[in-house]
């Protein structure tokens, strides 16, 4: 669906914007509404408001529900799918004890962040932090403490990667409306990464995590015993598998917790698969692989993030859940992880529903069009542009490719060299990753899997999200001063 012709200026929308979130804020922390409810009805009133014509409302908040649960609610699935079965059968224990024999125990964290930064180059940011999560949360429940010392340096690292680093699709987009060069980007944008991330994610988590307890959150990880797989309760099986109860137990009780080298497989197929599709996309937007090759094209289907999850719990499943079980037993357990995520799924897909509804509003265009003429530096013009889109819409992937579609002219006007351009591409990134707020769907994603109310969730994520942006951002800021 096309953004609709802006009914008012870009300071009305804004107002508009602001006041949604304020009411929004209003109903869920104040009034204790449940936030699915919140933000369906926030997405009405906002639509309403904003000048969207009454017959086009429906289409307008399908448009961000559809968009956002067809590429969350599979992963999401197959994701937690792949996390309880490493959790049940003891393969997340085995992950996190080598993890911590490799960095020792108070390393714990910086072991988490490291696996995520390697594993987060493939993959996007959501389908590496579901899959990543039972390792997050066997490791918290062996070293207590709050949850954010473990889960923020993982989910930090794979923001970072996923919004600076290509193959990823928001760099990737902006080096080609700036004609920036991807495989310097790739250079560039790594170390860039991996230096915010140390910074703005890991640093400040740990600091967050002594401050703000966050306990593991019952309803998705609170049955496991540790991930040593020690026994399954009367819910672990689901409703009308009591008469597999007992075997089940019998068997694991016989079965050895699985290799290391069998569980780091696991994990690291969705992985490859992945690879194939951005790596290949990448390829050919270089002009390496020939456009529409037909053995390139089987492969990228390998590689749709979906397919390759797929793929991985059938694997999964074979080479970890039928290890003294049957397959109704894993099927049971596949029950048991998928009930609890209709929630996050419903409300993340919510989320998608008013950011779509902000920007078909026309927010994105009045805004872009009222400050595409700032007088100021192009790379601090590029990250106040992209942090306003961000704010305004939520969409990082719209506020990345919307300010590198507005700054392409400038940029070819301003003769810059291979490496300022690149420079640029990390400002507007480092702007469409700050300030992750309720509008964005990637904030409730994280909420609702970590346990954590809104107004927690503004106190951490939002702000390391914004550290993690900033320090991008000044890194970038810094370079682009010295060349």
């Amino acid at each position: 669906m096309e953004a609709i012709e802006p009914a008012y200026g870009a300071t009305t929308l804004l107002l508009i914007a602001a006041v949604a979130v304020a009411v929004l804020l209003f109903l869920i922390m104040k009034l204790k509404l449940h936030a699915f409810l919140a933000l369906v009805l926030v997405s009405v009133l906002t639509a309403l408001a904003s000048g969207i014509p009454v017959v086009d409302i429906p289409d307008a908040l399908s448009f961000g529900f559809s968009n956002t649960l067809g590429s969350v609610a599979l992963l999401v699935g197959f994701g937690v799918m792949i996390g309880r079965l490493l959790e049940i059968t003891g393969g997340a224990q085995v992950l996190a004890d080598t993890l911590i024999n490799r960095f020792g125990e108070k390393r714990a964290p910086l072991a988490l962040g490291v696996a995520a930064l390697i594993f987060g180059f493939p993959i996007f940011f959501d389908a590496g932090f579901v899959v990543f999560l039972p390792i997050i949360m066997t490791v918290a429940r062996r070293f207590g403490g709050s949850l954010l010392l473990y889960a923020f340096p993982a989910a930090g690292a794979f923001a970072a990667m996923h919004a600076l680093v290509p193959p990823h699709p928001g760099p990737v987009a902006a080096a080609e409306a700036l004609e920036a060069n991807i495989g310097l980007t790739l250079l560039v944008g790594t170390p860039i990464a991996v230096a915010s991330w140390y910074v703005g994610a890991y640093l400040v988590s740990q600091m967050m995590g002594r401050r703000v307890y966050v306990d593991i959150p019952e309803a998705l990880f609170g049955q496991m015993n540790g991930g040593r797989d020690e026994g399954i309760d009367d819910g672990a099986l689901g409703t009308g598998a009591a008469e597999s109860r007992s075997t089940a137990q019998a068997s694991k009780t016989r079965t050895a917790p699985p290799a290391f080298t069998t569980v780091l497989a696991v994990l690291l197929l969705p992985f490859v698969l992945i690879s194939f599709n951005t790596v290949l996309d990448t390829l050919m937007t270089a002009g390496v692989i020939e456009e529409g090759a037909s053995w390139a094209e089987y492969l990228k289907l390998l590689g749709q993030t979906s397919v390759a999850l797929l793929i991985t719990v059938i694997v999964a499943t074979l080479v970890l859940g039928l290890r003294g079980r049957s397959m109704a037993d894993v099927s049971s357990i596949f029950d048991d992880a998928l009930g609890p995520i209709c929630s996050i799924i419903l409300i993340t897909g919510a989320g998608g529903m008013f950011g779509g509804v902000l920007r078909l509003s026309g927010i994105g265009d009045a805004l872009s069009s009222s400050l595409s003429s700032l007088g100021i530096s192009l790379i601090l013009q590029a990250f106040i542009i992209a942090t306003l889109l961000r704010v305004a819409q939520g969409s990082a992937t719209v506020a990345l490719t919307t300010t590198a579609g507005l700054l392409g002219a400038a940029a070819a006007d301003a003769n810059l060299s291979s490496l300022q351009l690149t420079l640029l591409v990390v400002a507007i990134a480092a702007g469409a990753t700050v300030l992750s707020h309720v509008n964005d769907s990637g904030f409730w994603l994280v909420s609702r899997f970590l346990g954590m109310d809104v107004k927690t969730t503004l106190k951490t994520w939002t702000v390391m999200e914004t550290t993690l942006g900033l320090t991008a951002f000044l890194i970038s800021l810094a370079l682009w001063v010295v060349v």
